[in-house]
């Protein structure tokens, strides 16, 4: 799961994908290689987003709206965004300005800072994905209890 970021020249590293609901609570996090497309790391995401419950009618499965960046600005997303339900609000690379839709992706942006308040990610030490994955889940689980608890 790890491998050389393009930006650091060879220096290997993992980003940290994380998909969060209006409070900024983390519902799904994911982890891929520093090289890969962000665009890789949505679906995974997506299909991983547990069923919300509701105090009144059905539970909702998916999200009806879902903002993201411009690195995941790929039409065969937003495609497959559509087919399973969700409404994309991506950012266009060259149209959209991150003003606009920024209003409402400084909740990620929140979350993730939760989330390097946890000295065990800010460094990654564990040389396995699946170990790192853990430690970001759990990180992920403790965010939410907390949050909530207040």
């Amino acid at each position: 799961m790890t491998g050389p970021s393009p930006v650091d020249r060879g220096k290997a590293g993992s980003k940290i994908h994380l998909l969060a609901d209006q409070a900024g609570l983390p519902l799904a996090v994911a982890i891929s290689a520093a090289n890969t497309h962000d665009s890789h790391g949505l679906k995974p995401l997506v299909k991983a987003i547990p069923k919300i419950r509701s105090r009144r009618g059905p539970r909702r499965g998916k999200p009806s709206k879902l903002h993201a960046d411009k690195g995941y600005d790929y039409d065969q997303l937003r495609c497959w965004l559509r087919q399973q339900g969700i409404t994309p609000r991506i950012a266009r690379k060259g149209i959209d300005s991150s003003e606009r839709l920024g209003r409402y992706r400084w909740m990620v942006e929140r979350s993730l800072a939760w989330l390097s308040g946890y000295r065990r990610l800010t460094t990654r030490y564990e040389r396995r994905a699946d170990l790192f994955s853990a430690f970001l889940t759990l990180a992920a689980a403790l965010t939410c209890y907390k949050k909530l608890a207040t």
